[in-house]
């Protein structure tokens, strides 16, 4: 299988590049090398530097598309958006950089694309009262967590929500440019595979760490910022109360769902659209994360009880979907991964 993946040079791309070519499979390498993402290294031998947003009008992509069986698009500019100012990013790198891939794709009869997404899409998790059931709490109020209430209460008695797992079709709603962008991205290619006859599977990452992540840029995530404080001799600075939940997957178990997506959308029929959440199914709190990757250092985090107003409290996946139809689960838990992660290589 000759496979053409975007971000090759990235934490997941390469990653995905080496288990293809580990499993005989050919991989076309394609990244621009954004300095926010890589810094000033150069492209990894083998790896061309090209721009997605001009797939569809830059001849060396046709060359490259060429006898392509799927395409593992997987580049995009990350991290929440700090400000308005950075909405054209956004929408440059992520919308417009889809839409000339799928163009170029429809123009050279490549009709498999398999799509990193994200848990974002969802904007805040799913939550449930005891007595009044599902609930849909909108943002918290500034007051509340200036006097450290950090569960979202209950709209009808006030009392504090459990959370739910998330499950692919609950409500999207997307609350900062990058999951405005990503959810795009995933409306792009269901509108291109039901236009161009093609199939898309769209995975839904959630927190994912491991070997050869970046230190300290905005695709780094909380992992590794706490392993970077941990080696400075400082305590990992945890927000809120530290209890807020989420799922970290390891990155070997997300090369195992892109591998697992890539053989089902080589089958699916034309004009197939589906959305998996790629998750560890094991959900954890975020100071449970900074102790785990603390493991051993002698270094107690420290809950700092501050907050960054559009956090959300609780974003859990269900895994079920990906497994009964992709037949992919998790195999590496937090309570193994994250101590282990704790003196893996990053990437500079």
């Amino acid at each position: 299988m000759r496979v053409l993946v975007t971000g090759a040079a990235g934490f997941i791309g390469s990653a995905i590049c080496a288990a293809l070519e580990a499993a005989g499979d050919q991989a076309v390498r394609v990244d621009l090398m954004l300095p926010s993402a890589h810094g000033t290294a150069e492209a990894p031998p083998g790896t061309h530097r090209l721009d997605v947003r001009r797939a569809a009008s830059d001849r060396r992509w046709a060359e490259l598309l060429d006898g392509v069986d799927a395409v593992c698009h997987q580049a995009a500019l990350v991290g929440a958006g700090v400000t308005v100012a950075d909405l054209p990013s956004y929408a440059s790198h992520n919308d417009l950089g889809t839409a000339a891939l799928l163009a170029a794709m429809a123009a050279h009869g490549v009709d498999r694309l398999v799509l990193a997404s994200s848990m974002v899409v969802y904007g805040e998790g799913r939550y449930r009262c005891p007595d009044h059931g599902p609930q849909r709490p909108g943002p918290r109020p500034v007051a509340a967590l200036d006097a450290g209430r950090f569960e979202n209460p209950c709209p009808v008695c006030g009392a504090a929500l459990a959370w739910a797992p998330v499950p692919e079709d609950a409500p999207l709603e997307p609350g900062s440019a990058y999951a405005v962008s990503k959810l795009a991205q995933e409306h792009y290619a269901a509108a291109w595979a039901r236009q161009a006859g093609g199939a898309v599977v769209a995975l839904r990452y959630h927190n994912v760490y491991g070997p050869g992540m970046p230190r300290d840029t905005p695709y780094s995530g909380v992992a590794a910022m706490f392993r970077s404080s941990l080696e400075r001799g400082e305590a990992p600075q945890v927000y809120e109360d530290g209890r807020q939940t989420r799922d970290f997957v390891h990155v070997d178990d997300v090369v195992r769902a892109n591998l697992a997506a890539l053989a089902a959308v080589r089958s699916a029929p034309a004009e197939r659209t589906a959305a998996y959440n790629v998750a560890s199914g094991h959900p954890i709190t975020i100071a449970e994360v900074a102790a785990l990757v603390g493991t051993g250092s002698g270094i107690t985090p420290e809950i700092t009880g501050r907050y960054r107003l559009g956090d959300v409290r609780h974003v859990v996946a269900s895994p079920e979907r990906a497994a009964a139809e992709l037949g992919f689960r998790a195999a590496i838990a937090p309570d193994a991964g994250l101590p282990a992660f704790s003196t893996a290589p990053l990437r500079a």
